[in-house]
């Protein structure tokens, strides 16, 4: 598969003409992306030390825009949001299983170096910045069944981002996109509960974005 793959991408560059990033070049790429957690978690306090949680994947849209300051440096700015669920691994959390849902929301602003700006195959790499909104935090039917009403808050979150990519040209105005990046986002969740008063949990998160899509240049 891998080879088919790149067989594939070798010929879509050979056969593309190519469309050179110039400065002050604008780009728009919409992606479909699988954000996947890495996530390490602390015990879920004060009332059960040694649980800790796990975050599931998902899979959205996304779209982006990046300005070409010159030749080879652009800057990127994505946004997406996606919904991902918390469980308990271990203990009375782990059985019962899902304890959160929440949606997140995190813009990311990369600077990317650009070394092959005249290629049909142009790879590239960033770094940069990412601020992360966790909203419409809600309460699993199974957590409330076992203390209660509760009210769930994830405190929002600033961290460093990277990425590596490549658009592959399928005609002047039309490139196929790959792209990868790291997100550091940590956050506290902070689940107010009926039966168990108030418990904090500290996760890191961390994901992978895995991303696949189409780029126009406007």
């Amino acid at each position: 598969m891998k080879n088919q793959v790149g067989i594939a991408l070798l010929v879509l560059g050979m056969t593309a003409s190519p469309a050179q990033a110039e400065a002050g070049d604008v780009y728009l790429r919409l992606r479909g992306i699988m954000v996947a957690p890495n996530e390490s978690s602390g015990s879920i306090l004060p009332g059960f030390p040694g649980e800790e949680v796990k975050v599931d994947d998902s899979v959205m849209p996304e779209v982006d825009v990046t300005y070409m300051a010159t030749d080879h440096i652009g800057f990127e700015l994505i946004a997406a949001t996606t919904k991902h669920a918390a469980s308990g691994r271990t203990g009375t959390t782990g059985g019962i299983g899902k304890l959160a849902s929440t949606w997140v929301l995190p813009p990311t602003l990369t600077a990317q170096y650009h070394p092959i700006p005249d290629g049909p195959v142009r790879p590239y790499v960033g770094a940069g910045i990412n601020y992360t909104a966790f909203y419409s935090e809600d309460a699993s039917d199974a957590l409330e069944a076992a203390v209660g009403p509760t009210r769930v808050s994830m405190s929002d979150s600033w961290g460093w981002a990277g990425q590596v990519g490549v658009d592959v040209d399928l005609s002047k105005t039309l490139f196929l996109n790959l792209d990868v990046k790291y997100l550091d986002i940590d956050t506290t969740a902070t689940l107010r509960t009926t039966a168990a008063g108030t418990q904090r949990v500290r996760v890191s998160l961390d994901p992978l974005v895995f991303g696949v899509g189409l780029g126009f240049r406007l």
